[in-house]
């Protein structure tokens, strides 16, 4: 019997369910047996700038955050 594992990673996540529901179509077609989806985690990265280029004036700060599903 052979396996496939498929790890699909993307920051929109209407778009991860679209290929999703994909992948899932071409399985029943094929009429192979399949498990899933498992979601997994979302993964958040944060970024924190300073707003100032020359490093003078106010202290502040911008904060910008990407989400990975």
């Amino acid at each position: 019997m052979q396996r496939a594992k498929i790890n699909l990673s993307s920051t929109d996540i209407e778009k991860l369910n679209g290929v999703c529901n994909s992948i899932k179509e071409i399985a029943v077609k094929t009429k192979v047996e399949i498990h899933g989806p498992i979601p997994l985690p979302t993964k958040r990265m944060k970024l924190t700038t300073r707003k100032s280029p020359d490093g003078e004036g106010k202290a502040s700060f911008d904060n910008f955050e990407m989400r990975i599903h």
